[in-house]
């Protein structure tokens, strides 16, 4: 069957484009592409948000390419401060068990590109996700809400590319340098917060992920058979220790992904919904987030009244919602962030865990701001709690169902559990 084609559209004029450039097969064939297409200056962007890969010598490979430039920037701390750490207070995880790795990394992106196309006069920008993905919502929502005069390429969308073997074909036509080692069956995205695997033999999700296939975390049967225990102090929300020595944002996620990692804590094997409308299955390595939700769940726990925790709950559902879809760039979101930084002012305090084999044991917590009193949770006498008086709360809080009861008892209405009267029921 022959290969459908995809409908070219016009090209509209661009003189200057900033992609999103990763030094990848896909992002270093779209240079010449872009050029070649549109007769543009292609000006290349890449951020460092820790994700380990080999950065050396991406500005030549970026030129060799075709780009006129390359932008290459250390956006790891402003990545832990202004979206990995925000998320953390709110609570936020999608579809009870994604941290959010991707997701929160593609509006950093995306708002630096912005910035270097104004920077450098630029009248569009481009990125190299698919056209059945999450990540072109998350980039081009964030090109919409702070340049929407930008043109938007998205060469996936567009071009006839369909295959590894196609790239591979357009890179030698046009001298593109290209590694020559062989590619992982994986589709991966790597930040200092997470490793997320696709692909392969996980698109079956009967299948059980290779042990091969994890490069963040010990197989948990092969961690350490004696716990390690760690105490993370924060404030208001925010951590700032590791057993008692202060830390930099960088310095202190790296070293909980180290302690995580080598326990096999922060796996996660995940069946998601994409907004795009289809499922997907993801494997993911969070080890030191992983660790970090847990802390910082367990303070509020101490720090939060119960109205409060409850509601903050609900909002960490829509919280999540909101950065999966690419929307961090709304007025919900800074909402949603002024109510969270409402509720972390006295979220201070240590807490204590023991890790084990891929587990994240709650052990200790305090804090001078902690709600729980002993001697209020005794059953024991003291002056702030009369047991007598639990007798007429229980009476008013249980007063719909007493009433709802009483006329089911009077006949008014048919009671839950009333039979029914077969005897009027005949057979035709």
């Amino acid at each position: 069957m022959a290969k459908k084609q995809k409908e070219q559209k016009s090209a509209p004029p661009i003189k200057k484009v900033v992609l999103a450039y990763s030094g990848g097969l896909d992002t270093s064939v779209i240079v010449p592409w872009l050029k070649n297409n549109y007769g543009c200056e292609v000006i290349c962007m890449c951020a460092n948000l820790g994700q380990q890969e080999e950065l050396d010598g991406l500005e030549e490979k970026a030129l060799a390419s075709g780009a006129s430039k390359c932008y290459i920037e250390d956006l790891r701390e402003e990545f832990i401060t202004q979206y990995i750490f925000p998320a953390v207070r709110a609570g936020a995880v999608y579809e009870r068990k994604y941290l959010l790795g991707t997701s929160f990394a593609r509006p950093l992106i995306a708002r630096r590109q912005v910035e270097i196309a104004e920077l450098e006069g630029a009248d569009a920008v481009s990125h190299g996700a698919t056209g059945k993905g999450n990540d072109q919502v998350r980039f081009e929502l964030t090109y919409q809400a702070l340049n929407p005069k930008l043109h938007v390429i998205a060469p996936w969308r567009e071009w006839d590319i369909v295959s590894r073997e196609d790239a591979l074909d357009y890179a030698v036509e046009y001298n593109v340098p290209v590694a020559a080692t062989g590619k992982s069956i994986y589709s991966r995205d790597r930040n200092i917060w997470h490793l997320s695997h696709e692909g392969g033999i996980l698109e079956d999700p009967w299948q059980e992920p290779e042990s091969e296939m994890y490069q963040l975390t010990v197989d948990p049967e092969n961690a350490p058979n004696q716990p390690e225990y760690i105490e993370i102090d924060f404030q208001e929300g925010i951590p700032k220790k590791i057993d008692g020595v202060a830390m930099g944002p960088i310095s202190l996620l790296s070293k909980l992904n180290e302690i995580g990692g080598r326990h096999g804590v922060g796996r996660v094997d995940l069946v998601e919904n994409r907004l795009v409308g289809m499922k997907s299955r993801g494997v993911y390595e969070t080890p030191g987030g992983t660790i970090l939700l847990e802390a910082h769940q367990a303070l509020e726990q101490l720090c939060l009244d119960k109205e409060t925790l409850h509601y903050k709950q609900q909002i960490a559902l829509k919280y999540a919602e909101l950065v999966y879809n690419g929307q961090w760039y709304t007025p919900l979101r800074e909402a949603f962030d002024a109510f969270v930084n409402a509720t972390q002012r006295n979220v201070s305090g240590a807490v204590r865990l023991k890790l084990y084999k891929g587990n994240v044991i709650l052990v200790g917590r305090r804090s001078p701001f902690s709600l729980y009193r002993e001697d209020y949770a005794t059953f024991g006498e003291e002056d702030v709690y009369d047991q007598q008086d639990a007798e007429g709360f229980i009476k008013l809080f249980g007063l719909p169902m007493k009433v709802g009861a009483m006329l089911d008892l009077e006949g008014a209405r048919r009671g839950l559990y009333e039979e029914p009267d077969y005897s009027k029921f005949k057979r035709d």
